[in-house]
């Protein structure tokens, strides 16, 4: 059993990219699929769907590259199983001056720290993306 399903899916990110891997496949829930979305939405991966191998679901996350490097230059769990990161909607973090993303759990769902100030929502901090 895993403990922390959204490291995981991060690390494999991180090391499809390093591998300069088109696609990675992850084991699929809910949550990693809205946290994928919220990467698409901003840019950061190509595309996210939901694909089915040996009657397992899974999400097929194909990477994004620019100019042979990928454009996720930093992509790290905030909030840790151990440690849980909550912020208000007054306090969520700016991530390099507003050029990266965090990936906030708000009540109204999965979003970026844009969304969440913008819909005047607080909540949990997922990952910092840049």
């Amino acid at each position: 059993m895993m403990t922390d399903p959204i490291a995981d899916m991060l690390t494999r990110i991180r090391n499809g990219q390093m591998a300069e891997k088109v696609s990675v496949r992850i084991p699929a829930s809910r949550l990693k699929l809205a946290v994928a979305k919220v990467l698409q939405d901003e840019g950061y991966i190509e595309t996210c769907r939901e694909v089915t191998e040996d009657d397992r679901p899974l999400i097929e996350i194909a990477l994004k590259y620019y100019d042979g490097r990928p454009v996720i230059e930093r992509l790290e769990r905030a909030s840790k199983p151990g440690l849980r990161r909550y912020e208000g909607k007054n306090s969520l973090p700016r991530v390099d001056g507003g050029t990266g993303v965090a990936i906030i759990s708000t009540s109204q769902g999965i979003m970026s720290d844009r969304a969440a100030r913008k819909a005047g929502l607080g909540g949990e901090i997922l990952c910092i993306v840049s």
